[in-house]
């Protein structure tokens, strides 16, 4: 699954344009890389986003095409 589809459908970023936004301002890191909106998501991926002064991490535990809302949070782990 593409990285800016994982962010919406986990709802770590609300819309999916922010998201590639994010990838593409080089907000966005995976395994310690720059990550383009293409990339493919994979389980075990540790996804670093900054948002202004704070850097939050994920780990990927779920890929998922659609998840409910309550069922989300549990596409990742927050490290």
């Amino acid at each position: 699954m593409r990285l800016d589809k994982y962010l919406k459908v986990s709802r770590i970023i609300k819309r999916r344009t922010v998201a590639n936004e994010a990838c593409d301002a080089g907000k966005v890191q995976v395994n310690s890389k720059p990550a383009r909106a293409s990339y493919d998501v994979k389980i075990g991926d540790i996804i670093k986003i900054t948002f202004g002064a704070t850097e939050k991490s994920y780990r990927v535990t779920e890929v998922a095409e659609h998840k409910l809302k309550e069922d989300a949070s549990k596409m990742y782990e927050q490290l």
